[in-house]
């Protein structure tokens, strides 16, 4: 009935969340000596997913590829600092507030389908 626009909006909430976590943990450790910054990727494999599930036609094809769809944690490990830190707080103060602003655009979006879907119900 609701078609996936949740259910994507779901996965790239989690998604924006576990950024906004990795983030503040690396904004945290910016002096700890050897600590090497966290990242997190998630938009390219779903995008490819989707992508390639959208070419099957197939609405269950659609759903598993949302379903199995998951963010991948790494760490960065080149440094240039002499403490071997790789945290530029620059570029991690920046994440911070695309993430934050991403994540209310998203939340906001999925608010807007939902007060549409009630408006539908009600008539």
């Amino acid at each position: 009935m609701f078609g996936n626009t949740i259910a994507m909006s779901g996965k790239a909430l989690d998604y924006l969340w576990k950024k906004q976590e990795i983030t503040s943990e690396n904004i945290a450790n910016v002096d700890t000596p050897r600590y090497k910054r966290k990242s997190v990727s998630f938009e390219e494999t779903f995008r490819n997913k989707l992508q390639a599930a959208s070419q099957s036609h197939n609405q269950s094809a659609m759903r598993n590829a949302i379903n199995s769809s998951a963010y991948l944690e790494y760490e960065v490990t080149d440094s240039a600092r002499v403490d071997e830190n790789n945290v530029n707080m620059d570029y991690e103060y920046t994440e911070l507030a695309r993430t934050a602003l991403h994540y209310q655009y998203l939340l906001q979006s999925v608010n807007g389908d939902i007060a549409r879907y009630r408006s539908v119900i009600k008539g």
